[in-house]
């Protein structure tokens, strides 16, 4: 009987959801179909991840997270290499020490190991909130930029294309309607 109620009460959700879906999907096609009816409606396409790369502010702001990054990484290497010689010290020395000299440098090689993986963590979600916010700031200059190329040229919609190593949002676009160019040469006019 439980297992009834469950497979019902499922059914139910699943009913209930595509229902909400076909409705939206309803609702989207008669606003686009009244907006399409009107003059035209113009949809553009970009890729934001290449407006980063391209544009100058853009270059220079990854390039600069990217030596961040690296001087991260350098020290990280660095803390390694100290673990790695305490490692073959405490290997190479361990049946000449007593066992209270041994367990003492077993314990400080621990406690360095944890201090290490520690500043790594830490090291990586720095990183990772450094790129969050630039990726924000950056989205931001994106949108006004798209904004005033979408009104010169009369898009009604510029949609976000995607890109492989993201989500492909659009699948197909006519090649006059990739705005990517042309949202870079405004980006850079106004973010130097």
């Amino acid at each position: 009987m439980r297992k009834t109620l469950l497979s019902i009460e499922s059914r139910s959700k699943h009913l209930c959801t595509i229902i909400i879906v076909g409705i939206c999907a309803l609702g989207l096609t008669g606003e686009w179909a009244l907006a399409a009816t009107k003059d035209s409606f113009r949809v553009g396409v970009i890729d934001p991840q290449t407006v980063i790369e391209k544009s100058k502010s853009g270059s220079r702001a990854l390039a600069g997270l990217k030596e961040h990054a690296q001087a991260r990484e350098t020290v990280m290497k660095n803390d390694q290499k100290e673990l790695e010689k305490l490692q073959e010290e405490l290997n190479s020395a361990s049946a000449t020490l007593g066992d209270d000299e041994k367990k003492q440098r077993q314990e400080r090689f621990a406690k360095k190991f944890q201090e290490w993986q520690k500043r790594g963590q830490e090291f990586q979600a720095e990183l990772g909130q450094k790129q969050k916010d630039l990726v924000q700031e950056y989205m931001a200059k994106i949108e006004e930029a798209t904004s005033v190329v979408a009104k010169r040229h009369g898009f009604d919609v510029v949609i976000d294309k995607g890109s492989e190593t993201t989500l492909k949002i659009v699948l197909y676009h006519r090649d006059g309607l990739d705005l990517t160019n042309e949202v870079i040469k405004e980006f850079d006019k106004r973010f130097k």
